[in-house]
């Protein structure tokens, strides 16, 4: 049988284990409303072996028939930029996303009627005027797409360490430790730290990303799958200005599942691509960090394809990260079945960090009990048979 949740009271002490995007907008969401937040991670906020680390993430509504994750991208925007406008350098860029395909089908129409249903934004496109609109791209065989003109990048990294350092200033309190937690079921008190101290506090949030399967192996283990995914990065052609943002936009060539999608040249990075499609499963602290000579002859093949401007442009690097998905791609808020003060937050599957406000609201209220419940991020809702519907 299932515990029950607790409900918290007023100024109550949370933990949060996990340092990433949901992590710390969980603690940021618990704090706001009054509570004592320690907020945990072993090696930094966004470091480099997790999944909210990296230069860049996009956010868009489009998402087919799925508007429960348009309205998120949505709801999310506002907290982006205003925690961009409060940085030093921003962490949002405001390029515009546009979505493509050879083959339009029902995520291209249900994509289109979310967005009229909400409200939002967005221009529907045929061939000639995309290649007038945005010339470095090839649309030779493109027959429709869907151009959201209010959504960007996210500096994934500098978000996040943003975040934190706000979240630090205004009295929540940041640990750098390994959290190791106490044999289970029952309520948990304290977990211990890794340098022997016990953090002891009301109610736990563990938003531990790809490391959740490897921290409740039984329960986990098969249903929050990290897989290895590697980004690479080009030199434009010197002194072309059509690779900045502005006139590029981020993009996705969407044909089906499987879609390769990228960014402008973001702060003289480099023209970001990536393969969208789930790589082997690995082990977050183990796996290569190394990339590919397979990965990087499939990208320069797609990119001298789609974008002919930047056939033999340098490599300027290369990144290897990984996602954590769940069996359909839906998230993960909810309570361990045998701890009644454990929220249990993660499955980002790849497209999760541009929630990262949503859901930390959503897994704040779900401690407070002040969310209703969504049955599609429920622990129930997992399966361990990977049959992927959220892109």
């Amino acid at each position: 049988m299932a515990a029950m949740p607790i409900a918290l009271g007023s100024q109550a002490h949370v933990g949060v284990v996990g340092a990433g995007v949901f992590g710390s907008w969980t603690a940021e969401h618990l704090r706001r409303a009054g509570h004592r937040v320690t907020l945990v991670d072993p090696w930094g906020p966004a470091h480099a072996r997790s999944s909210s680390g990296g230069e860049s993430r996009m956010t868009r509504a489009a998402y087919g028939k799925d508007a429960i994750y348009s309205r998120m991208a949505l709801d999310s925007l506002p907290e982006w930029k205003a925690l961009s406008d409060r940085a030093g350098l921003p962490v949002f860029i405001p390029h515009g996303v546009l979505f493509f395909t050879a083959f339009p089908d029902e995520y291209f129409r249900d994509t289109l009627d979310v967005h009229r249903r909400l409200g939002l934004l967005s221009e529907e496109l045929g061939r000639d005027e995309l290649q007038r609109r945005f010339p470095m791209i090839d649309f030779s065989d493109v027959e429709l797409a869907v151009y959201e003109p209010g959504f960007g990048a996210l500096m994934a990294r500098r978000a996040v360490q943003t975040l934190v350092a706000e979240f630090t200033g205004a009295g929540g309190v940041y640990v750098q430790s390994e959290v190791r937690l106490p044999s289970l079921p029952g309520p948990l008190n304290s977990v211990q730290l890794s340098d022997g101290s016990q953090l002891e506090a009301d109610a736990f949030v563990v938003a531990a990303g790809p490391w959740l399967g490897k921290l409740f192996p039984k329960l986990l283990g098969e249903l929050i799958v990290p897989t290895r995914q590697e980004v690479f990065y080009f030199a434009p052609p010197a002194g072309d200005p059509r690779f900045q943002p502005g006139q590029m936009p981020g993009w996705a060539d969407f044909n089906g599942g499987d879609f390769f999608y990228g960014f402008p040249d973001l702060e003289a990075r480099g023209v970001k691509f990536a393969h969208d499609v789930h790589g082997p499963v690995v082990d977050p602290n183990t796996q290569s960090r190394t990339p590919s000579e397979s990965a990087l002859a499939e990208i320069i093949a797609f990119r001298d394809r789609r974008f002919p401007l930047l056939k033999g442009a340098p490599l300027t690097g290369a990144e290897v990260c990984q996602y954590e998905n769940s069996s359909n791609g839906d998230l993960l808020v909810d309570f361990h079945p045998e701890v009644p003060n454990l929220l249990l937050v993660g499955g980002g599957s790849g497209h999760g960090f541009k929630h990262g406000p949503e859901v930390g609201r959503y897994a704040a209220g779900r401690l407070l009990g002040t969310a209703a419940v969504e049955p599609r991020f429920s622990l129930a809702s997992k399966g361990a048979v990977r049959s992927r519907q959220v892109h």
